[in-house]
């Protein structure tokens, strides 16, 4: 197997995974221009996958990005669906359009992309904080509904793009709402949510793996300029999120960035979305487009326990009020 670095490309994995894409049923969340998510199903359509759904808030921004496949790739069939996953309502409608889909019996690959950083404190109206509720628990039940689908697959797979920022905080099990803004730190919350998705992809594995043949990754993409940190001043921002990692004793609170391109950004998706050896390897944080070493400092311990993802499994089925037995 070709090993791959983090100089390697979305073109190099396109190279090397056309044949696995090829047919290929793919549902994309946060898929607006000029994000990963876009950029992703931009490049995957190349490769020519049978169907790609593309789930977004924002109704017109899919749509463009729907439009731009569409018009290069005919052949593909493209739907789109509006997908808050702020609001647990909207994300159990989002997922009842789905499953009522006669058209899309099957969905091979779930990529969890949509994502929000380092905002400023707010509550959804579900009443939780707003980037665990949007990182987080709006996808945890999103996948969990439209699952039958999923399962219907010959190789069902589930992609948690998270971010090295889970190194920012564990799951606050005694308070996740930050004491309802009172503890709030911007990046402590986005760490947090980041831990979530990792955590989120180890349950997966475990509980649909071994009957299901499920296959569920995590992954830090890179630090790439896109959307995602618009409404950051970095001028300041910086300096906060490098207290908080020389507060934990982080060795980012005292280097530079390394910035990737999104064409280096984004192979780390398609790599995690369709790489057949990684079967072997179910649960894996990955960056780089390879699977990351927990004894080197990229992943923290409390996002590889299977102990601590269990434990916020059973927290997620209580705060989206309802429970998954697998």
């Amino acid at each position: 197997m070709r090993e791959y670095n983090t100089d390697t490309t979305s073109d190099d994995l396109l190279n090397d995974l056309s044949g696995d894409i090829k047919g290929k049923v793919v549902l994309t969340t946060g898929v607006s221009p000029g994000t990963l998510g876009g950029f992703f199903v931009e490049t995957i359509a190349k490769a020519q996958p049978s169907t790609l759904i593309l789930a977004g808030r924002n109704e017109e921004r899919t749509q463009k990005t729907a439009s731009a496949i569409q018009a290069a790739y005919p052949d593909i069939k493209i739907y789109t669906l509006q997908l808050n996953l702020s609001s647990l309502a909207a994300v159990r409608e989002a997922a009842a359009t789905v499953n009522s889909w006669q058209h899309t019996p099957v969905i091979d690959v779930l990529v969890n992309n949509a994502g929000l950083m380092a905002t400023d404190f707010s509550l959804t109206v579900d009443g939780y904080e707003t980037q665990f509720a949007s990182n987080h628990l709006g996808h945890f039940l999103f996948t969990n509904l439209i699952m039958e689908k999923l399962l219907a697959s010959k190789s069902p797979r589930v992609v948690n793009i998270s971010s090295d920022g889970h190194r920012l905080s564990p799951i606050r099990w005694a308070d996740y709402n930050f004491s309802n803004g009172e503890t709030y730190n911007r990046w402590r919350a986005y760490g947090q949510s980041k831990t979530a998705n990792i955590l989120m992809a180890i349950s997966l594995a475990e509980k649909l793996g071994p009957k299901h043949g499920l296959t569920a990754f995590s992954l830090h993409p890179g630090v790439i300029s896109t959307s995602l940190g618009a409404h950051l001043d970095f001028s300041v921002e910086m300096g906060e999120l490098a207290a908080v990692d020389k507060s934990l004793g982080n060795a980012e609170g005292w280097a530079e960035f390394k910035w990737k391109t999104p064409e280096r950004g984004v192979a780390t998706h398609i790599y995690a979305a369709f790489e057949p050896s990684l079967n072997e390897r179910n649960g894996a944080y990955l960056e780089d487009s390879h699977v990351a070493d927990p004894y080197t400092n990229t992943i923290k311990p409390w996002a590889t326990s299977s102990i601590e993802a269990d434990r916020l499994w059973k927290l997620s089925e209580k705060l989206v009020g309802k429970e998954f037995q697998y």
